[in-house]
């Protein structure tokens, strides 16, 4: 089997609105704002008749992404089995540019064929279910259809920047929902921060636990007070994600010393050589990682192998998934060994998705695919609605 083609396709699809049941848009961060997201649909083909989907998001713009996708990588791969997703991904390599971060939507795909060829989801291939309760139940009564291991994944409810009282009232649409874990962006006033929480936890009275992600958006001094803040309030947040900026490493460690709040990485997992030196800088309590900067699920399946070795925990970071990502996600932390914390996810927020049959979320909690490869099948006619 021969990769014969890739073509790349860019969807916009609006955010579910704020006032409405589970909405976050628009959806604010201390950088910017969105009311909607910008994806861009991989779809590779073979000499076989099987094609593939992948997913990522645009970088400066569609069209710029699209060419990388169809005239920068689509020729290196071209004439070769998706089979090697390994040996593709080592060989696709750009001087001066981590190509990675685009290779990952075609890596994706070529999961998506390969299980397709042999009949098989894709979490299968990665060596199926890893999670201690599910092992407990294989080995409890491997003869017992019951005892096989379910396919849900818990998620993490994801929330914009809002003043406290709204904050709160979402808190509460949340637990409602069925989500134990709550993060929302923060860093544009670490004072409104620490409020937005306070006033959060105090809805929910304490049944929810959160995450704080300024994306790099405090300083040292501000990443301690947030945190001394909450522990006064008797807060204990799961962890703070990448509070300070990135490739600060001594500073992360020393952040680290001062706090009891957990330091979770995650801008910095996406920097070649990073996780090695938050390990031996003792940077950080938890990995945040993301397939999409690390190369795909095989990347994902390096760095992960990395941060368990070292005894860190490690999650998946959300980028605003439809689907085709969505599904890629759900495989990787059924399928690969660790992934003990709850992925983040806006999906429950999206107007419409471009799969035929969307991906239910049900007490926060979404079901693996068991269908051969990525196991969602590909709505085209949705796709022409939101093409950009």
């Amino acid at each position: 089997m021969e990769i014969t083609d890739v073509t790349a396709t860019t969807v916009d699809v609006p955010l579910i609105e704020l006032d409405d049941p589970l909405g976050i848009g628009p959806y604010v961060t201390n950088h910017g704002q969105v009311e909607s997201m910008e994806r861009v649909l991989v779809r590779v083909e073979t000499d076989a008749d099987i094609a593939g989907w992948g997913e990522m998001r645009t970088f400066l713009s569609a069209e710029a992404t699209e060419s990388v996708l169809e005239d920068g990588i689509g020729p290196l791969i071209e004439g070769q089995s998706p089979f090697e997703v390994e040996r593709l991904r080592r060989q696709v390599f750009i001087e001066y540019t981590n190509i990675e971060l685009f290779f990952a939507a075609v890596e994706t795909a070529c999961w998506d064929i390969v299980g397709k060829a042999l009949n098989k989801p894709v979490y299968e291939l990665l060596g199926g279910a890893t999670a201690p309760e599910q092992t407990e139940a294989l080995n409890a009564d491997a003869a017992d259809a019951e005892s096989r291991p379910d396919r849900e994944v818990e998620f993490a409810f994801c929330l914009g920047i809002l003043p406290p009282e709204e904050s709160r009232s979402k808190a509460r649409e949340a637990l409602e929902a069925g989500f134990s874990v709550l993060k929302t962006k923060a860093g544009r006033d670490w004072q409104q921060d620490v409020a937005r929480i306070e006033a959060m936890h105090d809805e929910v009275d304490g049944e929810l636990e959160f995450r704080l992600d300024p994306n790099q958006g405090w300083s040292l001094d501000e990443a301690v007070r947030v945190g001394a803040a909450l522990e006064d309030s008797g807060i204990y947040l799961q962890y703070m994600e990448q509070p300070i900026r990135v490739n600060n490493h001594t500073s992360l460690a020393t952040l680290r010393q001062r706090l009891r709040q957990p330091i979770a990485p995650n801008e910095d997992t996406y920097i070649p050589n990073n996780l090695r030196s938050l390990i031996n800088n003792g940077a950080m309590d938890v990995a945040v990682l993301d397939l999409t900067p690390a190369g795909g699920i095989t990347g994902l399946r390096q760095q992960a192998a990395i941060v368990e070795d070292a005894g860190v925990p490690y999650t998946h970071h959300c980028a605003f998934d439809l689907g085709i990502r969505t599904a890629a996600i759900l495989h990787a932390v059924h399928g690969l060994p660790g992934f003990s914390l709850p992925p983040d996810t806006t999906y429950y927020a999206w107007e419409e998705d471009i799969l035929e049959e969307p991906f239910a979320l049900a007490d926060g909690r979404m079901t693996v695919p068991d269908a051969p490869g990525l196991g969602v099948d590909i709505d085209l006619d949705a796709i022409e609605k939101f093409q950009v």
